[in-house]
């Protein structure tokens, strides 16, 4: 226990040297948002964090993805026994028009942070095989940069992951949602909307029915489902009957494996809406489908005992969470934890306040002391065999249970 301490000591310290240098980086990407699969500037920023921290970090650009990076140390400590890969994730995309309004620049920071902790921490212990790895995930918002990075194999030598993301309080977990995503295209044929209407087959109706139908459908939908969206387009000119109509919807269930039950309820209501206009309908999803988050009760303990020795609270879960994320497909296949922090602010995310919040200076001594929990929570399974084997006993029990 007394060497367990004094790495949390070590890294704390480091972590608080670093703070102007790590407020720096967050806010450099905060000024420059990017979108999904377009985060040129913060990648590139990030990547000179690491290479200017130590030019021990081992750095690669584009790694998998264009906007993608790898950093890695390692093994520290020098202990014969197997090496144990640590992973910290950075994500840094924007949102379109409001920017990091859910503070993904503090995600990159808390990520990095917590790495080069940990690294001071393990670097002083010759008993211990540690490595450690940074991955920047980058469209988190709408591509699912996570599961295109997993399914290149980027998660495969990771045998633990952890991140932090913004909210309004400090929890270790929360029960985020399967979300897919939904396209919705009708087709018609264009007339003149006075002249001849009736030579018209209108893709706008087949849009409405279809909204107005999911609408519907909503009354009998269980109640932590979510079936959301809008009309992208809608026609060219009114006096022109609509040829061709386009929407997006978003399907959330608690459970990956209920998506496919909310689906075909959702696809029937665009059918429906096709055969009453005399559309043609094209249904695709266009990007990866999100798993909700397993849980992991060891880390999560560890989380908030490490947590509440830096003066976090954790008041009572919410009762309801119905957003999404990526990292859902991760907690599948690598143990790990993805909590939520405290900024000092009551906004919520996804607002131009919370945009204005993740970019104040004082986010940084919440995002800071994140990155110090995640880290000591990573000292507590790395020094722990016993530890260790109960996390990985957490997640085989998590997996079984999504099986049934």
């Amino acid at each position: 226990m007394e060497t367990r301490q004094q790495m949390k000591d070590t890294l704390q310290r480091r972590i608080d040297a670093l703070k102007d240098e790590l407020h720096s980086l967050s806010r450099d990407i905060w000024v420059r948002p990017e979108l999904g699969g377009e985060e040129t500037h913060a990648h590139d920023r990030l990547l000179r964090f690491f290479s200017q921290e130590d030019p021990a970090w081992t750095v690669h650009r584009h790694y998998k993805l264009p906007t993608a990076f790898r950093a890695s140390w390692g093994p520290g400590g020098g202990g014969g026994g197997p090496v144990l890969n640590v992973g910290f994730l950075c994500e840094y995309d924007a949102l379109p028009g409001i920017g990091h309004a859910c503070g993904h620049n503090l995600i990159a920071e808390a990520g990095a942070a917590a790495a080069v902790g940990l690294k001071a921490a393990v670097q002083e212990q010759t008993e211990l095989s540690v490595k450690i790895t940074v991955l920047g995930t980058p469209a988190e918002e709408n591509k699912g940069g996570k599961i295109d990075l997993m399914e290149a194999g980027a998660f495969a030598d990771l045998d633990l992951v952890f991140m932090a993301h913004p909210f309004q309080q400090d929890v270790s977990f929360l029960p985020c949602l399967a979300l897919d995503a939904v396209t919705v295209k009708y087709h018609g044929k264009a007339s003149h909307a006075a002249a001849y209407p009736w030579e018209g087959v209108n893709a706008l109706d087949a849009a409405v029915l279809a909204y107005n139908n999911v609408s519907v459908l909503r009354q009998q939908m269980k109640p932590q489902w979510r079936l959301h969206g809008i009309i992208k387009h809608g026609g060219v000119k009114p006096n022109i009957i609509p040829a061709y109509t386009e929407l997006e919807f978003y399907l959330r269930t608690p459970l990956v494996k209920d998506l496919c039950d909310l689906k075909a309820k959702a696809e029937a209501c665009f059918r429906a809406a096709a055969e009453a206009t005399g559309c043609q309908v094209e249904i695709t999803y266009p990007s990866h489908a999100y798993h909700n988050i397993l849980p992991n009760a060891t880390l999560a303990s560890l989380y908030e005992n490490n947590g509440k020795a830096l003066g976090m609270q954790f008041p009572e879960q919410p009762n309801d969470f119905s957003g999404s994320t990526d990292f859902g497909n991760v907690s599948f296949v690598v143990p790990g934890i993805h909590p939520f922090f405290y900024i000092c602010t009551d906004a919520l995310n996804h607002t131009e306040e919370y945009t204005e919040a993740a970019g104040a200076e004082k986010a940084q001594l919440y995002t800071l002391r994140t990155a110090k929990t995640l880290a000591m929570t990573a000292v507590d399974v790395v020094c722990c065999p016993d530890l260790l084997r109960q996390v990985r006993e957490d997640f085989e029990v998590a997996n079984r249970k999504q099986e049934k």
